[in-house]
């Protein structure tokens, strides 16, 4: 089996700008086809995610799909930039390898759980990501104290028993708070009024229910720790993200608070993983399968993690395909603790992408058992615009 042709996909949204998912499917000569995603849908670098799958894409017709780990290291060190490269070009070997993964699936016929070494559990916890656009099928600014609780309440009736916001986004106007405003040390005011968002949702969800504290890399060491110690007390689950990862600081900062900390959705492959496994400095690591490279680089991170006693979340912000896929990995690994479920899996858009629409129940997610990913691209993104890489050629189509 070979593979012959990659059609690679940019998604635009009318409803949402912003959001312009990159997805990719590679067709074999045996009729196999498997469905991948540089998940890089949102922020700015879609447009680079979309072309560096095309360029690696070139790099692989004619070779065996199933020698996932023979391409995944062709990609790695013989491109030039592979080695220590960003997001985008990881994003690019990422949404190669699910599909490889997909193909594997396929052709065996058996979904990646059981080539991943056989599932461990199928109800997975779950939790409700990023209520601080909301809960519900699109995404607004929630940016009073009021919305905080009322999304919390509104995820929690419907059965999960963890929710995730990140309070240090919008100021109580609806506007954003800038660079400047969220980092260094923070005035008093500034500081009570997220403390103050915090302690509301805890009171409002009560004592069973876990907390996520998201902060997206926008605080610094300072004002993360400064922030840290004053919602403490509010049994906080785990701590994301709390400034530019970088393992002297995350360091600094996992030793300044008593709750666990969290990062990985901008740390990429396992040479820049291994920095903060050797120094302690996470507790949770949340590699993202659509950009850290895949599942073939994603399970061997877990592996690695799972001998310092670190857990894994997969950062899982994508399309339908990144949840399949996240789904497969998680109910294999041992130190597995809880699956993202974003909001955005909950908007039209994104649930037209592929065919299947898997939605937790009362907080528990069941792993897909169809072949492959267990998840596939619709027919609105396969007739839809996208660029064919066949050898060396490239053909536009609509």
């Amino acid at each position: 089996m070979i593979i012959t042709k990659v059609d690679v996909f940019q998604i635009n949204n009318p409803d949402n700008p912003m959001w312009k998912p990159v997805l990719c499917r590679i067709y074999t000569d045996e009729g196999i086809y498997g469905d991948g995603e540089a998940a890089m849908a949102y922020g700015i670098g879609s447009t680079g995610a979309f072309g560096m799958v095309q360029d690696l894409s070139r790099l692989i017709i004619g070779m065996d799909p199933l020698d996932n780990e023979v391409i995944w290291n062709k990609l790695y060190k013989q491109t030039f930039w592979g080695q220590n490269g960003g997001c985008v070009f990881t994003a690019g070997m990422s949404a190669i390898d699910l599909a490889l993964w997909d193909i594997r699936g396929k052709f065996f016929g058996v979904p990646v759980y059981k080539l991943l070494g056989g599932k461990r559990q199928d109800d997975l916890r779950t939790y409700a990501s990023q209520l601080q656009f909301g809960w519900q099928p699109s995404m607004e600014a929630a940016y009073t104290t009021e919305d905080y609780v009322k999304y919390a309440k509104k995820a929690v009736s419907e059965g999960y028993d963890c929710i995730k916001i990140d309070f240090f986004t919008y100021k109580e106007d609806g506007t954003s708070y800038s660079d400047t405003e969220r980092t260094t040390l923070l005035p008093p005011e500034r500081l009570d009024t997220i403390a103050g968002r915090v302690e509301a949702v805890r009171n409002a969800i009560g004592p069973k229910v876990d907390l996520i504290i998201e902060n997206h890399s926008f605080l610094d060491a300072q004002s993360s720790v400064q922030l840290g110690r004053a919602i403490e007390k509010y049994n906080i689950f785990y701590y994301e993200e709390p400034n530019t990862p970088d393992p002297v600081t995350a360091r600094y900062i996992s030793g300044s608070l008593n709750f666990p900390i969290a990062s990985g959705e901008r740390i990429y492959t396992r040479w820049q993983y291994a920095k903060y496994f050797e120094n302690a400095s996470l507790q949770v690591i949340q590699p993202d399968l659509g950009t850290c490279g895949g599942i073939t680089e994603v399970k061997k991170i877990a592996d690695m993690a799972y001998t310092y006693d670190i857990a894994v979340q997969i950062h899982a912000c994508g399309s339908p395909i990144s949840t399949a896929a996240a789904l497969q990995i998680e109910c294999v690994i041992p130190n597995f603790v809880i699956h993202e479920h974003h909001i955005v899996n909950l908007c039209d858009f994104n649930k037209k992408l592929c065919k299947y629409d898997y939605q937790p129940v009362n907080g528990k997610f069941k792993v897909p058992k169809l072949p492959g990913l267990g998840n596939e691209l619709s027919d609105f993104v396969i007739n839809g615009e996208k660029v064919t890489i066949k050898g060396d050629k490239l053909f536009w189509s609509m």
